[in-house]
């Protein structure tokens, strides 16, 4: 299987994939729940973490990421 941090960078650079089809489902651990964002909220990917474009460039964890979403199926899902 493809890891999250290939598929991410698969989905920003491959002409064939439309970002804007994408959503990411990851862990957020204060909420203790599931969080849905589209995939065009992703600024940029350090390393392992996700950074999205908000107010405080908030850092997420790749580890976190549950599911990626392509036209509401999944197409990755953490084991």
């Amino acid at each position: 299987m493809i890891t999250i941090h290939d598929l991410l960078n698969k989905i920003k650079w491959d002409k064939r994939e439309n970002p804007e089809e994408y959503f990411i489902l990851y862990y957020d651990r204060v909420l203790d729940t599931l969080l849905k964002i589209p995939y065009t909220r992703i600024k940029r990917i350090e390393g392992s973490f996700m950074v999205l474009d908000n107010e405080d460039e908030s850092n997420i964890p790749l580890h976190r990421v549950r599911k990626v979403m392509k036209n509401n199926v999944v197409v990755w899902e953490r084991e």
